[in-house]
């Protein structure tokens, strides 16, 4: 099949798919970690300054690196790199494959998104690593998404194991990140402004990647330096809300009703004295990456509307109403004209009823797939910016209107495998699937339609 023309050259299926992918890379340079320390780290002599904040190198007797995330390894690099000499000791936790060597930074990897064993002894690290920190030292701190499961070390009366099924449960119930980690955080020794309490009084500077919906400090990472805003009481609520009660350890809900009822401290709120010496700043987003994705489509020939970079919601829903707008495109030139490049960013959550394999993008596309089959000259990719969607190697998967065709005459049963949630299956089958492997950067995700 071919489609319409762009800047006189009439576009193959192939050259689609190829300007797909580069609209997504583009999206994605713009949001390297490395470069956004950069941008946002600046450094004259011995003054230091981070988003603004102006730190005299002068004044710290030492300065420390600490990290967490599925790119804390290449924001490490671009902090020493700036840091040189001045910089005392470092330690950063990332997800298996996702580290490199550094010079004066220790890089700990563990697994993700559920904590193991490796992740339990580094952050155990991490702890006796802040803890040799003091009044007139600096701690730099790096933030991207992925620190939630990495930062692992449950408060007392939970078992490692129970807090394993619990992160279990909880990203196959459909709860939103931010409802995930509300629990997390009032599970746990380092999240919801522990760390800072640990590494107090010492100064602290937090850069952070946002990988979450609002860019709220307390929801990225689970908020290791920030003030939590939320609850043991919050917790309840969530629980009841998807029904958990059953499916959460027992002590789990013991520790939520004895928090209520004051046996246990809440999570430090904003007035605490431990945030003081405290300054949390983002350095990189989803909006920013889908900005420059736009740009890039638009250099491409493609009119351009970016819908939101606050996408959430249950995937295959969603799905269908960016299919309505794609429709809309094709059929009525509305609400942009073709050659037109449609792009949504944010996070979809998934209801998980099936026993297939799959993650949130991938089941986007089927999603999507089913919902424009046979509407002829409309493409989609959709990907995480990690590299990674669910438990699998692929970031996401590309689909088009010949899509689910094609996986009839391969005799798969499309709704049977968005029913089952088996998308990873069904993409690979069809050799659809978009594998980037580590980005080692982590901005939610990037959903691009194209109607040439």
């Amino acid at each position: 099949m071919l489609s319409r023309i762009i800047k006189g050259q009439i576009m193959s299926n192939s050259m689609i798919r190829e300007n797909l992918k580069s609209i997504f890379n583009a999206g994605l340079n713009a949001v390297r970690p490395d470069e956004a320390i950069k941008a946002a780290v600046k450094r004259q002599g011995n003054i230091l300054v981070v988003n603004q904040q102006t730190y005299n190198l002068d004044y710290y007797k030492k300065i420390f690196i600490v990290g967490a995330g599925k790119g804390a390894a290449p924001m490490a690099m671009a902090m020493e790199e700036i840091l040189s000499d001045n910089l005392y000791a470092g330690l950063i936790i990332v997800k298996n494959g996702h580290g490199l060597e550094l010079q004066t930074t220790r890089v700990l990897e563990a697994a993700h998104p559920t904590p193991d064993a490796a992740g339990l002894d580094a952050s155990k690290q991490m702890i006796e690593f802040l803890e040799e920190t003091g009044e007139e030292d600096l701690v730099l701190c790096l933030i991207t998404g992925g620190a939630s499961s990495l930062l692992t070390l449950p408060i007392d009366g939970l078992s490692f194991e129970e807090k394993q099924n619990t992160t279990n449960v909880l990203l196959e119930c459909g709860a939103t990140i931010q409802e995930i980690n509300t629990i997390r955080k009032h599970l746990s020794k380092i999240k919801a402004g522990r760390l800072a309490e640990i590494a107090y009084p010492a100064h602290v500077a937090t850069l952070i990647v946002s990988d979450v919906i609002g860019n709220q400090f307390t929801n990225i990472g689970s908020g290791p330096t920030a003030p939590d805003h939320t609850t043991f009481e919050d917790c309840l609520k969530i629980i009841a809300k998807y029904k958990l009660e059953e499916k959460l350890p027992e002590s789990v809900i013991k520790i939520m009703n004895d928090g209520v009822e004051d046996r246990i401290d809440e999570t430090p709120k904003e007035d605490d004295q431990i945030f003081d010496n405290v300054n949390n700043s983002i350095i990189a987003d989803n909006l920013m990456a889908m900005q420059a994705a736009k740009a890039h489509a638009e250099k491409l020939g493609y009119n351009s509307m970016l819908l939101a970079s606050t996408m959430q919601g249950e995937a295959r829903e969603v799905a269908k109403a960016l299919a309505a707008i794609a429709k809309e495109v094709k059929q009525n030139n509305n609400p942009v004209q073709a050659p037109a490049c449609i792009l949504i960013g944010g996070e979809t959550t998934v209801n998980i009823k099936g026993d297939g394999k799959g993650g949130r993008n991938m089941e986007f596309a089927l999603a999507l797939a089913l919902d424009i089959a046979n509407e002829e000259g409309i493409h989609a990719l959709c990907a995480g910016s990690d590299g990674t969607d669910g438990p699998t190697d692929a970031a996401g998967a590309m689909v088009n209107c010949d899509t689910v065709d094609n996986a009839e005459r391969a005799g798969l049963d499309s709704t049977a495998y968005l029913d089952n949630n088996d998308s990873y299956s069904y993409f690979k089958k069809l050799g659809n699937l978009f594998v980037t492997g580590p980005t080692l950067t982590n901005v939610m995700d990037i959903n691009i339609i194209l109607i040439p």
